[in-house]
């Protein structure tokens, strides 16, 4: 049986969208025809997903449209100006105007540089968000954060536009890679760890159900990750206050992916990782219990993700490397630090010693000192 399709609204005024889930999506094209702005249409994938996606978006398509195809090569690496440059090349070459509607198809790489181009070709075009991975599905695709890479950071250079629309098809799950579907888990995993105690409890009960591809836990995951995300993007869209909340974790990761190259770790898996640290530290600093930072870690691990930095990682490596975050403010680190499971804070000023004891800790992370 068909498992029915879910809209999830993201409430931003004249801006405001659908996030919808469900299967079969990618064989439906009223699903896709109401957001196109006008004829012209340019739908960007990558080299691995191009044969899977590109025809079944055509015939998604009304006879009339005019389509250019862009097809970047895949990997995290080439979320880069080159990568960027290219395509406003082919948008240009092929004289499309403002009145063109930019598909991207793939998980967060396509999609960020997919909407960093909308932004700003011709001062602005409408881009409708296709996510294929999970991570993509319940993060990247949904809240109008675009960017590209430098390699002196992550996402440093970018716009908030927001997409037309969300479309998820959680049939494109089933054939996703194993690791990619793990470093999705855990944007999931972040949800409930900052969001919402409950459904971290239902996460424990659910993981391996979710890395089995069962479809109801997957659509349960799924809708509950992207309305929270919607929560917090309608209550702050340009990060000014609470959606700070959402890179729990990610400024520990952020500085993983940099130290390692944008690609040998995925997203997902720094992110990972980058939760226990911030869990420890919480708990180091009396904010958290040992109990529950112990807890995070073992759903993290039950994900199958990892639960501890790459080894040569120094803790003056991280300290350079997270001076650089976007999330720096006047000077100050801001931290996504936890009081419980299901309750993140903002914290700036976290001491120094406390920082690097964490930092140095390694594999004992999230296991009380004393």
């Amino acid at each position: 049986m068909t498992a029915p399709r879910r809209l999830v609204p993201v409430s931003l005024g004249d801006r405001s969208y659908d996030i919808c889930i469900g299967a079969g999506l990618l064989d439906d094209p009223s699903c896709l025809r109401p957001w196109l702005v006008g004829r012209e249409v340019c739908l960007v994938t990558n080299q691995t997903l191009a044969p899977v996606y590109l025809p079944r978006l055509r015939a998604l398509l009304p006879g009339e449209a005019r389509v250019t195809e862009f097809v970047m090569e895949d990997g995290e690496r080439f979320k880069n100006f080159e990568t960027l440059s290219a395509l406003l090349e082919t948008l240009l070459r092929a004289r499309h105007s403002r009145a063109t509607t930019l598909v991207a198809v793939g998980g967060g790489v396509v999609g960020d540089l997919t909407g960093f181009a909308a932004a700003i070709y011709q001062r602005g075009v409408a881009f409708v968000q296709v996510p294929t991975t999970l991570l993509a599905q319940v993060d990247s695709s949904i809240g109008g954060k675009t960017a590209v890479n430098h390699p002196l950071g992550k996402n440093m250079i970018g716009a908030f536009h927001q997409p037309r629309s969300v479309l998820i098809d959680t049939d494109c799950l089933q054939s996703l890679p194993e690791r990619e579907l793990s470093a999705g888990l855990a944007e999931v995993v972040k949800y409930g760890a900052m969001d919402d105690g409950a459904f971290f409890a239902w996460l424990e009960a659910h993981m391996g159900a979710l890395r089995a591809r069962d479809p109801e836990a997957l659509g349960e995951a799924i809708a509950q990750s992207c309305q929270a995300k919607a929560r917090v993007v309608a209550a702050d869209e340009r990060e000014g206050g609470a959606r700070a909340l959402l890179n729990f974790g990610h400024t520990f990761g952020h500085a993983i992916e940099t130290h390692t190259g944008y690609g040998p770790w995925l997203h997902g898996e720094a992110v990972g990782a980058g939760m226990v640290l911030a869990a420890d530290l919480s708990a180091r600093l009396g904010m958290l219990s040992w109990e529950a930072a112990a807890r995070l870690k073992a759903l993290v691990a039950a994900a199958g993700l990892p639960v501890a930095p790459p080894s040569e990682m120094t803790p003056d490596r991280f300290l350079e490397l997270m001076a650089l975050d976007k999330k720096v403010l006047d000077g100050r680190l801001r931290l996504i630090l936890l009081t419980a499971l299901g309750q993140g804070v903002i914290k700036e000023g976290v001491p120094l010693a406390s920082l690097q004891e964490t930092l140095a800790r390694g594999a004992s992370l999230c296991q009380s000192p004393r």
